[in-house]
């Protein structure tokens, strides 16, 4: 998979300038929105979910590291495709990186006191910030500086490679169903109404939030997609390890959740474009 995700940046970075993100800089007010609705709104809203659907501790407490997990290199892919403003998107998925140092530990260890009595340290996720950083932002560096030296090749490249990258999105999809399809039905009863209620709200509140502060369309669908998408393998990862929560039940919810999100995004995008065609 990371080999996969590194050739979908390579993708994208084939698209994008550097103005794209001294666009960014220079306009800071949709990467405040996109981090206050992940790092306040959806943490309330998680909570909300796994209260109301009264999730067992265990499942309720992998359902908020979910919502503390950031976005990343799928959420940018999939707004890619979408017509989304991915310069925004590598922008977010960069800060909610390095914020996710602090916020992920608070958020979790203050989910163990509530729902199972007990807290315990999670130590921060360096190594794993430093994997996000190289899996999406070095290969997207090589795809601009092609753009930069040689844009005739890059224009020639970006078409089929975008093709390429929904081929290695669709073999994504096929080889996480496969590695779960012994549990899939047992997790989808355990937790899957929780965690779809969840990623749909999660990519309402990413969508229209922006859309009322009357953001661009292309910002509005690249904040919804960033923040409807978690990072699910980052999360499987800390529920998993020996040395971090160690606890495979924790682990379920963040697994439900990506095998749905592939195709709640999809429909996302499709809506979305279907809406801009319509105004058009």
């Amino acid at each position: 998979m990371p080999i996969a995700l590194g050739v979908i940046m390579l993708g994208l970075g084939l698209s994008l300038t550097l103005e794209d993100f001294k666009r960014v800089v220079l306009m800071p007010k949709p990467v405040f929105i996109g981090l206050f609705c992940q790092m306040l709104i959806l943490p309330a809203v998680c909570f909300a979910i796994a209260t109301g659907f009264d999730l067992p501790p265990a499942l309720a407490v992998g359902l908020m590291l979910l919502s503390a997990s950031p976005g990343g290199a799928t959420a940018n892919l999939f707004s890619h495709l979408a017509k989304g403003d991915v310069a925004l998107n590598i922008s977010l998925t960069a800060v909610n990186s390095v914020l996710s140092l602090l916020t992920l530990p608070f958020i979790v260890n203050y989910s163990l006191v509530h729902f199972m009595g007990a807290g315990k340290v999670i130590p921060l996720q360096f190594d794993k910030v430093v994997q996000v950083f190289a899996i999406v932002l070095v290969p997207v560096a090589i795809g601009m500086f092609v753009r930069a030296k040689k844009q005739d090749l890059a224009d020639r490249l970006e078409k089929p490679v975008k093709i390429l990258s929904a081929v290695f999105l669709l073999l994504v999809i096929a080889a996480t169903v496969a590695k779960e399809r012994a549990h899939v039905v047992e997790y989808f009863q355990q937790v899957g109404l929780a965690a779809l209620a969840f990623n749909l709200v999660s990519m309402a509140v990413g969508y229209l939030v922006p859309v009322v502060v009357r953001l661009p369309r292309r910002q509005a669908i690249a904040i919804g997609m960033e923040i409807g998408i978690h990072n699910g393998t980052l999360a499987i990862a800390i529920a998993s390890t020996p040395s971090l929560l160690n606890n495979t039940t924790m682990a379920v919810p963040p697994a439900v959740y990506s095998l749905i999100m592939f195709f709640t995004a999809a429909a996302f995008g499709y809506l979305v474009n279907r809406g801009t065609s319509r105004t058009a």
